[in-house]
């Protein structure tokens, strides 16, 4: 077997459940303060909406509850040749609908994330073609070396070729271009539960799967998901009992909840790192008061916008202590973090305004702000903060902010100006924030470039030099050379002021007592693994 940057790369075999079903089942009714945008499996690389359908659909390979890779739809993988992974797929799979699973549904789902439309294309970027050997084993030959080819597909949903053909969606839905079809509201996955009834924006709820082809662990008989948007009202649906679990749990009230006997909060680190985007690209910003130019071409502006922020004040009063502010796009957990350059340029709103003044602004200038107000934690009151800092330095910012639904809809199709994300690579690896975040997006870039490649890069930063360092990051199998790459394309990034990194975010889960869930750092909600007593 070959290694490959710590993790095996070679042939992985074993079950990834062995637990038998408890005898009580029981409902269990969940919580989340925005929706699954979308019960098409490539209309939105959002993490929430893949944790979410993970449950319903499910990749050739899985994480268990440490974050470590497990057979999924495929028991084991091979890198039998430097451009070949060779997967083995699971025999006696069946989709909810009973037909069954197999390589022509792998195909079929690879060709389908890949066509226009598509949010998902990036997981499988390095991937050229999937050729069938049998019903049962694919290889997946990709455009060069792709040490972590596995960990970049355990996002990576699969379909059913018969189903998508028979209902008119062999084409992917999208939520940023408002393209619909009969899976924006249907599903058929293979996944240990199934969808009984949606009705968007209101409620979803699902029932285990019959025929999953997994050891059951959970003792549910039905999940009822609920979007509330409120803070207030998903805590008195808590505290009341009318809901089992809520996530988020908002910061400022984690102490009361934490008190409360009746309550069990749930805490831990997210490999998620918020941060703001600028239009780099555009010679006039389409939503601002400077006509005939852009500001945020000028590294100057960039850094004064960088320096007036204090993010001490945003980790403390906006989000309890609960974030750790950074320097770098991916943090602590992320492969390829490297601490000895996770430094923030210094906040010193005084230089700052230097910086505008020297940019030739001296009276700073008007642009809005982007914002989600139902997806990050405390996402709106970061951008409010942030908007207080940059009007000490003479800069106006009109704040918008909407629900995900439309604000992904807004700022994924580019329409932005200024704007607030969060990145968790899909990967759990550097080369995921570099390839989509931090290189040259595709329209912008030279001829040749892979599909993908800086798909949520939104404001068009580009750098040659990064473009090529993510290119041999992609390639490179020695884990050391690798780290080399990876710091020195952070190093160019943060020299240019490419994005803005806030920090990374804490997750906090409310549970009732009687309730076991497993918090994983990506902050998936594995139903798999709920019980409730």
């Amino acid at each position: 077997m070959r290694q490959a940057l710590g993790i095996v790369g070679g042939m992985v075999l074993g079950a990834a459940l062995a637990l038998a079903a408890p005898a009580d089942a029981k409902s269990f009714r969940w919580a989340y303060q925005g929706d699954v945008n979308s019960l098409d499996p490539y209309a939105l690389n959002e993490t929430f909406t893949h944790s979410f359908l993970t449950n319903v659909y499910e990749p050739l390979v899985l994480r268990d509850r440490t974050l470590n890779l497990v057979p999924g739809l495929a028991l084991e993988w091979t890198n039998i040749e430097p451009l070949v992974w060779r997967f083995k797929l699971r025999p006696g799979v069946k989709f909810q609908d009973g037909a069954p699973f197999g390589a022509d549904d792998v195909i079929f789902s690879y060709q389908r994330v890949t066509k226009e439309g598509s949010d998902d294309a990036s997981l499988v970027a390095a991937v050229k073609e999937v050729r069938k050997l049998d019903d049962l084993t694919v290889d997946f030959i990709t455009r060069a070396p792709d040490p972590i080819l596995p960990q970049e597909i355990t996002s990576w949903l699969i379909m059913s070729k018969r189903w998508a053909e028979a209902n008119g969606a062999t084409e992917p839905s999208s939520v940023t271009k408002k393209i619909e079809n009969f899976a924006t509201r249907n599903a058929n996955g293979t996944g240990p539960f199934m969808v009984r009834a949606r009705d968007p924006g209101v409620r979803t709820v699902l029932v285990p799967n019959p025929s999953w082809w997994g050891h059951v662990e959970h003792n549910l008989t039905e999940v009822v998901f609920t979007p509330i948007t409120s803070d207030q009202t998903r805590i008195a649906a808590l505290l009341s009992g009318d809901l089992d679990m809520m996530d988020p749990v908002p910061l400022r009230d984690l102490e009361r909840l934490k008190a409360d006997p009746s309550i069990r909060v749930l805490q831990g680190p997210e490999l998620r790192t918020i941060f703001l985007g600028l239009d780099q690209y555009r010679d006039e910003l389409l939503y601002s008061s400077v006509k005939g130019k852009n500001p945020f071409k000028d590294r100057r502006v960039r850094l004064a916008f960088y320096q007036a922020i204090d993010i001490e004040a945003i980790r403390t009063r906006v989000m309890h202590g609960a974030a750790r502010p950074s320097g770098l796009m991916v943090g602590p957990g992320v492969n390829g973090y490297d601490p000895m350059i996770d430094e923030r340029h210094p906040y010193d709103a005084v230089a700052a305004r230097a910086l505008l003044a020297e940019a030739g602004y001296p009276d700073g200038f008007a642009v809005t702000l982007d914002c989600p107000n139902d997806r990050y934690i405390n996402d709106e009151r970061i951008c409010q903060a942030v908007a207080a800092m940059l009007a000490r330095i003479g800069v106006k910012v009109d704040l918008l902010a909407q629900t995900k639904a439309k604000y992904f809809q807004k700022v994924l199709s580019g329409n932005t100006s200024f704007h607030l994300l969060g990145w968790q690579p899909p990967s759990y690896d550097a080369h995921s924030t570099l390839f989509n975040i931090l290189t040259t997006p595709v329209a912008l870039a030279p001829p040749g470039a892979p599909k993908g490649q800086g798909g949520y890069n939104v404001g068009g930063y580009s750098n040659p030099k990064v473009d090529a360092l993510t290119a041999q990051i992609g390639q490179e199998i020695d884990p050391r050379k690798r780290q080399i790459l990876i710091t020195e394309a952070f190093k160019l990034h943060r020299e240019d002021v490419g994005h803005i990194p806030l920090h990374q975010q804490a997750l906090a889960w409310g549970v009732r007592p009687n309730v076991h869930v497993v918090l994983r750092a990506d902050d998936y909600l594995d139903l798999r693994h709920v019980t409730v007593d």
